[in-house]
């Protein structure tokens, strides 16, 4: 699990705060490139899908359910993969609650949330905007989002399969789970096996120069506590 994940390493705590360590992982945030490039490239956000959707079903079939899928949350290692962090928002599931999550189902809030990321990758925006929040949550339910015209057909069916108010209709919704996902046809040259063991070259390599190399991050005040 530690090739997909960033590992919690220490914690603490006093009257005033929690201490946290985790790994270090210098590539950076999957944010800022794609901050940087403005949209990525079909190859590139299909190598970045595959990787989470592999990523989500393992964790998944640990009774895992992670819920906060955003390219802030994505790192890339010094090779250029993906690692998981923020695990505020999961959840681990337990024998009372599998009645509602039978083990070969995919978690649908997952599901639209992989539609979301793989639309944000393509287009460089989400597909759900509005400058009120309430307006934002009138677009998801009535699906109203348009595609840019540059975005790939196969990459349109699969979002619009993902992105379905209707949770029980989603793609990989129904028993075979990440499966159906998987064989969509985006991802019809796709080996899994090779995703999962991380054979595939990633489209973006990170510059680090040593483990500790900080340049992948942007610096932030720090506040005196």
């Amino acid at each position: 699990m530690s090739r997909i994940i960033v590992y919690r390493l220490w914690h603490h705590h006093d009257d005033s705060f929690v201490y946290m360590l985790f790994d270090y992982v210098c590539g950076g945030e999957l944010f800022s490139y794609l901050r940087s490039a403005g949209r990525f490239p079909l190859a590139t956000a299909v190598f970045y899908a595959t990787e989470i959707i592999s990523a989500l079903a393992y964790l998944h079939s640990m009774s895992i359910v992670y819920r906060d899928v955003k390219p802030e949350n994505l790192l890339l290692d010094r090779d250029g993969h993906l690692k998981i962090t923020d695990f505020g928002f999961s959840k681990v599931l337990s024998d009372r609650n599998s009645n509602k999550h039978p083990s070969g189902f995919f978690n649908i809030s997952f599901i639209f949330l992989l539609g979301i990321l793989i639309y944000e990758m393509l287009a460089g925006h989400p597909p759900f905007f509005d400058e009120n929040p309430f307006g934002i949550y009138e677009k998801i339910l009535c699906g109203q989002y348009q595609f840019p015209r540059y975005i790939d057909g196969s990459a349109r069916d699969l979002i619009k399969r993902l992105l379905v108010a209707e949770r029980t209709r989603r793609l990989g919704a129904m028993k075979n789970g990440a499966e159906d996902i998987k064989r969509h046809k985006l991802f019809r040259h796709i080996i899994w096996d090779d995703v999962y063991e991380k054979k595939t070259q990633p489209p973006i390599v990170p510059k680090v120069s040593y483990d500790g190399d900080t340049r992948n991050f942007d610096d932030y005040p720090e506040k005196d506590w």
